[in-house]
């Protein structure tokens, strides 16, 4: 009774982390940082003006989220660096940590590249400046895969809990 109720915490746990760093992707993906060429006031030169930096935070938030489910799931069935795991498990792991990998990527390398601002000023009626942002499209994948990440380890557990049994 007590190993059912502990496997049912464990379960919302991961799945409730999972679904807040999922939100907090998608956040970052309709947020990402947008910049446009400004000329300065005495229009010498163009420079690249940013506007908000709220989607790297929502990234780092969903990147540390979705290590924290992991890290819940991974104590919880003994897997990897913390035991003896599930014998019969071995593909559904490697799954599972496929996953949470190309998420971690995606929300990591968002993160990063949306904090990332050029610098450079060009001189007016001179070549275009290239005002770099992040692509969109990679928090939405890093969503994905946090998504997947969490049906993932639900039935990870769950074939963990009823193996144990």
């Amino acid at each position: 009774r007590a190993m059912a109720m502990a496997s049912i915490v464990v379960q919302v746990s991961a799945l409730l982390l999972n679904l807040i760093a999922f939100g907090l992707a998608v956040a970052a993906e309709q947020r990402r940082s947008k910049a446009t060429v400004t000329p300065d006031l005495a229009k010498e030169y163009d420079y690249c003006f940013y506007d908000s930096d709220v989607a790297t935070g929502y990234g780092v938030g969903a990147l540390l989220l979705l290590v924290a489910a992991q890290a819940v799931v991974m104590l919880a069935s003994r897997c990897f660096c913390c035991g003896r795991g599930l014998k019969p498990g071995g593909s559904r792991a490697c799954a599972l940590m496929l996953t949470f990998l190309v998420a971690a990527a995606c929300l990591l390398a968002g993160s990063v590249r949306n904090a990332y601002h050029t610098r450079y000023r060009g001189i007016f009626n001179g070549d275009p400046l290239s005002c770099e942002t992040l692509r969109k499209g990679v928090f939405a994948a890093g969503a994905a895969f946090t998504f997947f990440t969490a049906i993932l380890s639900e039935f990870y557990y769950i074939s963990y809990s009823k193996s144990r049994d």
